[in-house]
């Protein structure tokens, strides 16, 4: 669907003015999320985004980002330039207010464009309070107008005319305050590299330009999709093995809403639905995926059903019906109502039915037309529902039953005395031999010790029976107490400290791999909720008479030995079993003393990705990921 040029005036009248811009400085994480690496990115996508609303408007074809020197970034595009006139409400230029007056913007007007990626309409203003210095140049009507700020968004003088030119747009050069971002102020490209490539699927037909001029070498990477969703479906899809060649596309416009899908099934067992409104990420879904859900089952139900694919009596379930889906659900919407506390959860409640039409005559007529990609739809949804009922038997199983019947927990934890989840802690432990150790060395009031057998099936390649069947698998989801799946109810978690705790050697690495899998796959919210942590035990043990120090890595080593002189006595650690009760307390277990890594997942997208690609049945992303990252690699059996 083209992006049709909105019949509405862009001038100074059309910017309207909500509220000052005081209060930003002092609580910038109002208004960013954070003053960390993630914020500092934020200020990137907030100028950005209104690149891509004139895009949007049918004005702007290209939009350039750069980093330059000293992390200064530059932010281009070819639209239409910002209203350069008089603003009547604040008597400045509307350049300047839109700079310099939170909530000034052509998305209030309600004229100016007819939807908006950001979020909130606070962009440029914000960026503006937070950087030490931000310009801007405006290529208007065959002259160049410049204006500067300094110190938080201070104005050092107004407006002016500098020059005669031929272009036409907006050019933006900021660099973010380190008064206020004092954890870092260098921007990592991987991060603007993987949001500019989003931004380019999802808007089918605009080039966007990343570039980074900080190195030696410069580097650029140019985006563009023609095909829009359908390009990135396919993306999703490449380390895995589809089932139909095409994508299935489908998009429509209702009461000024346009709604875009795309989706093709792989061999998988697991779903990979993502959701957008306006370019946002809404993570939590909302009345869109509602609405892609039921007409999905509705109509893969009714076209078994009418061609003898499913007895009568038969249905599918909707995770039957999305087992192995990879699709994408995009939504452009004048007026998006969010709820949640993250703002990443669509409530418009007309969105519901409007997706759920577009998508529900135009998958039918799919079906109709390609019989044979229905039925190996279909067939497939068969063979998860006859999964699905193996698993229902299996997961009886794993359910705790009441809370006297203590014998209801996997036999071999070690729990805790202390019923209060909040303090509570588990260790999962490599082998009987580490269990051992932890068990006598743990506070046995407020941590548990569930020792595992050897690795944890892969549940990447598996079918949820199968992962019900495994018995370390089972132990853990009895002891964590909360759930799996749809039944899960993170509010029963028995734990809130969830700790990995095994050998620092290759055979170690993979069983932790092999356990946030299975989290990450089964058990997200407890990653969401940041109970999950990876225990880091020393790799050495250094002494000289009565002085004994414990050390992580190879180079603090070598400079301990180094000050402590002759007479060294170096104990590598090969596996937490050669530690004795004490030193397991000591260095990996006492709160005081102890280093844990927080699991947290900042880009599920992503987090599929490189769990399929590392977990998955194909081998040649696999080979080519070990090749490309094995110059970093150091101390392999550590």
């Amino acid at each position: 669907m083209e992006n049709q040029k909105v019949e509405h005036s862009y001038t100074a009248d059309d910017i309207q003015v909500l509220e000052g811009l005081e209060a930003v400085r002092k609580r910038p994480g109002m208004y960013i999320g954070s003053t960390s690496e993630r914020g500092l990115h934020h200020l990137v996508w907030e100028i950005v985004d209104n690149s891509i609303d004139e895009a949007l408007a049918g004005y702007a074809s290209d939009i350039e980002v750069t980093i330059e020197k000293n992390n200064v970034i530059r932010v281009e595009d070819n639209g239409r330039g910002m209203p350069v006139g008089i603003h009547k409400k604040t008597g400045i230029s509307t350049v300047e207010t839109i700079f310099t007056v939170l909530h000034a913007g052509g998305k209030f007007g309600g004229g100016a464009y007819k939807v908006s990626g950001g979020l909130h309409g606070v962009g440029a203003s914000v960026v503006n309070a937070l950087s030490q210095w931000l310009e801007v140049n405006v290529h208007q009507d065959g002259q160049e107008y410049f204006v500067r700020f300094e110190n938080g968004g201070k104005v050092k003088e107004p407006l002016k005319v500098i020059g005669k030119t031929d272009k036409h747009g907006s050019i933006v050069r900021f660099q973010a305050d380190p008064q206020i971002f004092q954890e870092t102020q260098i921007y990592n490209f991987d991060t603007l590299n993987s949001r500019i490539r989003q931004l380019a699927f999802l808007n089918k037909g605009i080039k966007l330009i990343l570039r980074d001029d900080r190195g030696s070498e410069p580097r650029e990477v140019i985006y563009k999709y023609e095909g829009g969703i359908r390009e990135y479906v396919t993306y999703l899809n490449k380390n895995k093995t589809f089932l139909h060649e095409d994508v299935i596309y489908v998009e429509g416009i209702e009461d000024g809403i346009i709604a875009e899908i795309g989706l093709q099934y792989n061999d998988g067992y697991l779903p990979n639905i993502y959701s957008f409104c306006n370019n946002i990420n809404t993570q939590e879904g909302g009345t869109h995926e509602d609405g892609f859900r039921l007409a999905l089952s509705r109509v893969i139900n009714n076209y078994a059903k009418d061609n003898g694919l499913l007895k009568k009596d038969e249905s599918l379930s909707g995770d039957d019906v999305r087992e192995g889906l990879t699709a994408i659900i995009s939504i452009k919407h004048p007026d998006p109502q969010y709820e949640g506390q993250t703002k990443t959860k669509l409530g418009n409640s007309e969105v519901r039915k409007i997706v759920s039409g577009i998508l529900g005559e135009q998958l039918e007529k799919f079906f109709l037309e390609n019989p044979d990609i229905a039925k190996i739809i279909i067939d497939k949804a068969v063979l998860a529902s006859k999964a699905r009922l193996a698993a229902k038997k299996a997961r009886e199983l794993t359910r705790r039953k009441s809370a006297l019947e203590i014998s209801s927990l996997p036999g071999k934890l070690a729990d805790c005395s202390s019923k209060d989840a909040s303090e509570c802690e588990i260790y999962i432990v490599e082998g009987d031999s580490a269990g051992g150790s932890a068990k006598q060395g743990r506070n046995s009031k407020y941590q548990a010790i569930l020792p595992l057998r050897g690795k944890i099936l892969n549940v990447e390649k598996a079918r949820l029976h199968r992962i019900f069947e495994n018995n370390e698998i089972r132990s853990m989801i009895t002891a964590f107490g909360c759930g799996i799946g749809e039944e899960m109810d993170i509010s029963k978690i028995r734990y809130h400290k969830i700790v990995i705790m095994t050998d620092a050697d290759v055979d170690g690495a993979h069983i932790c791999t092999l356990l946030l899998t299975f989290f990450y796959r089964y058990l997200r919210p407890i990653i969401e909720g940041g109970y999950v942590y990876i225990a880091q035990p020393p790799l050495f043990k250094v002494a000289k008479g009565n002085r004994v120090e414990y050390v992580y890595k190879e180079e603090e080593k070598d400079i301990l030995v180094h000050e402590m002189g002759e007479n060294v006595n170096v104990q590598r650690y090969k596996g937490l079993g050669e530690m004795n009760p004490e030193q397991l307390w000591e260095t990996t277990m006492d709160p005081e003393n102890r280093i844990l890594k927080k699991v947290e997942v900042q880009d599920a997208m992503d987090a599929d990705a490189v769990f399929e690609m590392l977990m998955g049945d194909e081998v040649e992303p696999r080979r080519n990921f070990i090749q490309e990252h094995a110059i970093y690699v150091k101390n392999l059996d550590i």
